[in-house]
């Protein structure tokens, strides 16, 4: 099986890739709410949950891919009272193709409210149009 590295444009202050592909799937890294400087985004969860989304769109169009694309979701919120407020913005970016998603309580790195680590499938596995079962 063979696997590419997707490098983002933006600097990694930290030693890991952006993304994987393998195996027909985009494996992406857990985001934090940074800017395309490499600064941390502060603010309500909302303000640092629409960063992380911006910084993974930006990362799925490299492998050609879209939040339609997302098959699992994997969230870390720095506390669970934030939930309702992160799952507005959430349900607002997906639509009705919402993919598998765990969300857990963490305290997390650079001292932000959400990381959010996705995984993809590429556009020539995709299958026909989503339905509901």
């Amino acid at each position: 099986m063979s696997r590419r590295i997707i490098r983002h444009p933006s600097p990694l202050p930290m030693p890991f890739s952006r993304a994987t592909q393998a195996g027909g799937f985009l494996f992406l890294s857990g985001q934090v709410p940074m800017d395309a400087t490499g600064q941390v985004v502060r603010g309500d969860i909302r303000a640092q949950t629409e960063a992380v989304f911006d910084r993974i769109t930006e990362t799925l169009a490299l492998a050609r891919c879209t939040l339609h694309d997302v098959v699992r979701v994997t969230v870390w919120l720095s506390d669970l009272a934030l939930f309702a407020d992160f799952n507005e913005v959430y349900a607002a970016r997906f639509g009705k193709a919402l993919p598998a998603r765990s969300t857990v309580q963490a305290r997390l790195a650079l001292d932000v409210d959400v990381e959010i680590e996705m995984q993809a499938l590429l556009p020539d596995r995709r299958p026909g149009p989503v339905s509901e079962a």
